[in-house]
């Protein structure tokens, strides 16, 4: 049987739903690239509303919200929303609290899980702060996981926990459109303005998840031994249980891994949760007893299905600095990082040690973040350092910046025909 190639503008596809996809790619990616191209060209006409879409910085590298050109809305799409999850431990409120005021805009969803090894009072700490908090109680779009889940490390627990968090996301609004999860240890390198004005133009049906089918020695060390998740079963963390057995390499599908942070579709999501298919609870009753589910998990079930291998990206869109050789975690980022950072053009980082200095730098040169307060944007304008949302906006209004350049410029090149095919599921 011949192969079937997922090109956005170029190629020949054999399966007539990839045919319209295609020509609203085309479309959508030439649109995007003349608007960014043409800031300067538009022309305003009677009674248009505008929209910033450039910020500029002044020579001391200070963000600033003055000095924008404008384009006119009328034909700009509708900006999409997107599912946040962000996860912590104990002793983490304090920086998911950060996180969320770094990744706030009233469009999207955001669900916040402190797992049972934080303390109670941690816990309604932080769910005081989203209920009290007027922008979050306005839109309401920010809750907190009240009963939290046992999280083991490299467990079973962690995939449960996501998928968990997925299933009151579903739940909560038919609306948004792409799934990430996020670590308390994670950053924002781009505003939220900048990643909802780039996916405004990207088909939603494309996933974002790094995988590869050559696993090595994962095989062995992860794939066929058996083990047992204590957090499926107890209330108190510990380490997992190997089984003196070995298992066989599954034969009804082909095993997956990769970055355990990912970009995911609502559709693929759905396709996961509701389930109108076998293979993503099977692959799950697999993934029972692996070790690093959520490293195996996503990736096997999108790369297994015809429906969504063909619309997934090989990337985590995630920038992650590693040893050489790797270790079994990333090295974590300072200052010494930022340059390399920015220029990656990817929208998340990690990971951050605790309340390190280059999160300032990050807050200050690349999102106009005051501390304490949310990263500004077209719904939220400031009139003063102190004072980021003075003035509210349509929260359909967006102001990119400089952000939306770099993450256009990442994008653009996985979606360039000559890297796509080399990024698909093999």
């Amino acid at each position: 049987m011949k192969k079937t190639y997922y090109h956005l503008g170029f190629g020949s596809m054999e399966r007539k739903w990839l045919v319209p996809l295609v020509a609203s790619s085309v479309v959508s990616l030439t649109i995007f690239v003349l608007a960014t191209i043409h800031f300067g060209s538009s022309t305003q006409e009677p009674n248009y509303e505008v929209l910033p879409l450039k910020t500029a910085y002044d020579s001391g590298g200070q963000f600033l919200e003055s000095d924008v050109v404008q384009i006119p809305v009328r034909g700009l799409p509708t900006p999409p929303r997107i599912a946040y999850l962000i996860s912590g431990t104990k002793g983490d409120s304090q920086r998911m609290r950060r996180t969320l005021q770094a990744l706030y805009h009233p469009r999207n969803h955001y669900l916040l899980h402190l797992d049972l090894e934080a303390p109670p009072r941690e816990r309604i700490e932080l769910a005081k702060y989203v209920k009290t908090e007027p922008t979050f109680m306005e839109a309401n779009n920010v809750h907190v996981v009240g009963k939290a889940n046992l999280v083991t490390y490299k467990g079973p627990t962690m995939i449960a926990c996501t998928l968990h968090a997925v299933a009151i996301l579903l739940k909560q609004s038919k609306e948004w459109d792409w799934f990430i999860n996020l670590s308390a240890s994670d950053y924002p390198l781009v505003t939220q303005d900048d990643l909802l004005h780039v996916f405004s133009y990207l088909p939603k049906d494309l996933n974002f998840i790094e995988h590869t089918s050559d696993i090595g020695w994962k095989l062995y060390q992860r794939a066929k031994p058996i083990i047992i998740d204590p957090g499926l079963y107890q209330s108190k963390k510990s380490d997992v249980f190997w089984a003196t057995q070995h298992r066989a390499v599954p034969s009804s599908f082909k095993l997956f891994t990769g970055s355990a942070w990912v970009v995911l579709t609502r559709t693929f999501l759905e396709f996961c949760i509701w389930g109108w298919d076998n293979l993503p609870r099977t692959v799950l009753m697999y993934y029972t007893n692996f070790i690093s589910s959520p490293e195996g998990y996503f990736h096997t079930v999108v790369c297994n299905s015809q429906e969504f291998q063909n619309t997934t990206i090989n990337h985590d869109l995630h920038f992650i600095k590693w040893d050489t050789p790797p270790k079994q975690h990333p090295m974590s980022l300072s200052s010494n990082h930022f340059e390399e950072m920015m220029q990656s053009g990817a929208p998340f980082a990690r990971k951050f040690p605790k309340d390190d200095p280059v999160l300032d730098k990050i807050d200050k040169e690349l999102l106009g973040r005051s501390d304490g307060q949310f990263t500004p944007g077209g719904w939220c304008t400031r009139t003063g350092s102190r004072d980021p949302c003075a003035t509210r906006g349509d929260p359909t209004v967006l102001r990119p910046g400089p952000g939306s350049k770099r993450l256009e410029g990442l994008l653009l090149k996985l979606l360039a025909p000559e890297n796509f095919r080399d990024k698909q599921c093999k």
